[in-house]
């Protein structure tokens, strides 16, 4: 028996638990209603209590005295389905229902009993983040280790740890540094997992769980994603249970705001505006009611201009938290600073990739402690870091695509950031708003966002960009050591799952091909077997191609400016270029032709290449200002680049800047020891003079000029001249701080 909900133009069928599965799926009946058939899981035990589980009584304990007494639906049916018997689960559930904590029970459980687990995370932020939160779990004597850090390095010393957070691309990492703590994990939880569909970090992702598997075939899996359309697919791949379900502990309602009228699915609540903008209408609407508000624009740009009008709206306030947290922002003293710390001074702000990691986390953290009131953001927010609202509202669902213009987004990404509405334990409810200007928009976004499924997942592994690098790996792994062997280990991954790897043979043969010509691999009697340099290149973590390029520009020069080597890591896949503005036209190829000999390759001016190599030009540029001690406010108006995107790129360069030390001392080139100082050089964004004053914890690029142009050129000067006189250039607590690391014998890099 149907039950049939006539609600406006859906219809929605309820189908009994058990139904059957052919039916699932959104179809069309007449006069264009829309028609969602919904299948139940199969009934599970409700009410199952955290004492009811086979976990240490300390475990228990610990949760009980969190207020954790009683598992959510999806939760029980985890336990129900094998959980904490050692059966692989994906669970495929709103945000905000309760994903890490069967994570957590299935890492403790695997701790006790003598095991270790790894928690794979897409996102350094979202590394920190759960870190943090498992760093508690020393209270019942578990220890958790964090690795994102350098990608050449093995991290023995985390084998001491229970459970370890690490990157995708940092696990993979360590798997290629045959890190030997890895044989031993009994556990690795997927975050984020539906994020295969990632053309960035999907082929990372799939090929990293792949190589866990094939290493221990009966690892304990679990897999936490969004809801997709394919989340049985991705199961049967993992060979796990399949937690399907939309509940979630606060109600979450989706509606699209035309004119005065908010429309919900089945009915309809009149707007009272209080103000002639739409957004700060509905932003005072949340706030006059005790809510927050997230605000998701389609750009950086107009982020931080929805920000700006929302605090005017807003006006100064005297929440001397809010004060205490703008003075911290305005200390970096750049155009983007002032204006996020008078957002906030207001209880607004605005939050992108393009701040900085320290003004992001104080931007996250008001917003958790219900300091800060609203955020305007980037769709990035919605991926990973736990940011709930009483309201989400939508305020552009088209994005901007260099290829087609402006796109509409992916039901999945609208999904994720309506998950963020409502707030457990706070919110009665949560609401995500579009916001429409016709009827017939409205009725689109209605039947399009509102009452569609997600889109199903499709693997990015199939191409030659995203194999070129993986290959290698897997040769030097030892996990394909022919031909045969190779398409054998492609088999496991994702790809394999949904399309007949026959189909990657052509791509496989011209990567081999292009690891053969480049002297990283051997080919001898149908065995694959890596060189010494396709050890290092993939020690290194470098795209093959990239690590190519490099040797290329090595072996052409005898000599090498800093700008010559900081163009030849700009040419390589592995960095993010720079965009040209208009205004960059003015100058960047002028610097481009005025400083052509620098640079080991420079195409015609009107070769099709041309404009990409200006993008590379203005990035090494960045660098060079950088490494040069320009300010952050100078480099952030000279680029039109946010302080997040200058330590990004800046990053970025210093592990392609030390690959190229490991790659010229490879291949006995005359520039690794330039190299080698330019790596710290980035690190720091200094020059090589500062490097010894960087080196001591606490001292970063603009104190050790400070103390430089004063006289005290190294860490024993420091100690010599004594607190009294350092603390008046620096400060009292950082000198006595910075003297006592020195006069120990420890120093540190200042991240």
């Amino acid at each position: 028996m149907f039950l049939i909900n006539l609600s406006g133009k859906k219809v929605v069928l309820m189908i009994p638990a058990g139904g059957s599965l052919e039916y699932r799926s959104t179809c069309r009946i007449i006069h264009q209603v829309s028609c969602n058939i919904y299948i139940p899981s199969a009934p599970t035990k409700t009410h199952m209590k955290i004492s009811d589980l086979p976990l240490p009584k300390d475990v228990i304990e610990y949760y009980n005295k969190t207020g954790i007494t009683e598992l959510y639906p999806p939760q029980a049916e985890a336990v129900t389905k094998g959980l904490l018997d050692g059966n692989n689960i994906l669970a495929a559930i709103p945000t905000a229902s309760g994903k890490t904590l069967l994570a957590e029970l299935a890492m403790l459980a695997a701790a006790r009993s003598g095991g270790k687990a790894l928690y794979i995370v897409p996102l350094r932020a979202l590394a920190s983040e759960k870190y943090e939160r498992f760093t508690e779990f020393k209270d019942i004597g578990i220890k958790t280790g964090i690795s994102t850090g350098d990608f050449d390095s093995k991290d023995e010393y985390l084998g001491d740890n229970d459970i370890i957070v690490a990157t995708s691309e940092k696990a993979d990492s360590l798997l290629r540094n045959e890190t030997q703590w890895i044989h031993d994990l009994t556990t690795i939880v997927i975050d984020e997992i539906h994020l295969l569909d990632s053309k960035d970090r999907g082929p990372t992702l799939e090929v990293t769980i792949a190589k866990l598997r094939r290493i221990n075939p009966d690892i304990h899996i679990i897999a936490l994603s969004a809801t997709v359309g394919n989340a049985h697919e991705i199961a049967d791949w993992l060979d796990a249970e399949c937690i399907l379900s939309e509940w979630r502990p606060v109600d979450l309602r989706e509606g699209v705001l035309l004119d005065d009228t908010i429309h919900f699915t089945g009915y309809e609540v009149d707007f009272s505006r209080n103000h002639h903008d739409t957004i700060i209408a509905l932003v005072l609407d949340t706030l006059q009611s005790g809510g927050q508000c997230l605000i998701f624009d389609s750009s950086r740009r107009n982020a931080v201009s929805t920000a700006v009008r929302v605090s005017k709206a807003l006006k100064p306030s005297k929440d001397s938290h809010l004060a205490g947290l703008a003075d911290t922002v305005r200390e970096a003293d750049t155009d983007a600073a002032q204006k996020l710390a008078d957002c906030i001074e207001c209880g607004a702000a605005f939050h992108h990739a393009g701040l900085t990691s320290e003004h992001r986390k104080i931007v996250e953290k008001g917003f958790r402690d219900n300091i800060i009131k609203v955020i305007a953001c980037t769709p990035t927010l919605a991926f990973g870091l736990n940011l709930p609202a009483r309201r989400v509202i939508i305020k552009s669902y088209r994005r901007y695509d260099p290829n087609y213009g402006m796109e509409p987004i992916p039901v999945l990404e609208y999904k994720q950031m309506a998950g963020r509405a409502g707030r457990p334990h706070l919110d009665p409810y949560g609401e995500c708003i579009l916001i429409a200007k016709s009827y017939p928009e409205l009725e689109s976004l209605l039947d399009h966002y509102v009452a569609s499924d997600p889109e199903s997942i499709e693997s990015k592994l199939g191409t030659v960009g995203a194999l070129r690098s993986h290959i290698l790996s897997v040769i030097t792994g030892r996990f394909g050591e022919s031909y045969g062997e190779l398409m054998d280990f492609l088999q496991l991954t994702f790809f394999a799952r949904q399309q007949e790897t026959r189909y990657l043979h052509g791509i496989v043969e011209s990567v081999l091909d292009f690891l053969f010509e480049n002297k990283m691999i051997t080919r001898s009697d149908g065995s694959l077997m890596p060189t010494s340099l396709g050890r290092l290149v993939s020690r290194l973590y470098l795209d093959p191609l990239g690590a190519s390029i490099i040797i290329s520009g090595l072996e052409s020069r005898d000599d090498a400016s800093d700008l010559t080597l900081l163009h030849l890591v700009c040419r390589t896949p592995d960095i993010r270029k720079l965009y040209l503005r208009r205004k960059d036209y003015d100058w960047i190829p002028n610097f481009a032709s005025e400083m052509q000999d620098e640079f080991t390759a420079v195409p015609d001016e009107f070769d099709s290449g041309y404009e990409w190599f200006l993008g590379e030009v203005k990035t090494a540029a960045l660098l060079l200002d950088w490494i040069s001690e320009r300010p952050d406010k100078d480099i952030e108006m000279k680029f039109g680049t946010g302080g997040g995107d200058i330590r990004g790129i800046a990053d970025t360069a210093q592990w392609i800047m030390y690959a190229t030390a490991q790659l010229s001392r490879h291949i006995r080139s005359l520039h690794a020891k330039r190299a080698r100082e330019l790596t710290e050089c980035l690190k720091y964004g200094v020059k090589s003079e500062l490097l010894p004053l960087t080196s001591v914890r606490g001292i970063g690029r603009v104190r050790a000029r400070r103390l430089y142009d004063a006289g005290y050129t190294t860490p024993e000067s420091l100690v010599t001249a004594g607190e009294r006189r350092i603390g008046a250039i620096i400060g009292p607590k950082i000198a006595q701080n910075a003297i006592r690391e020195i006069e120990t014998g420890r120093t540190y890099g200042q991240v």
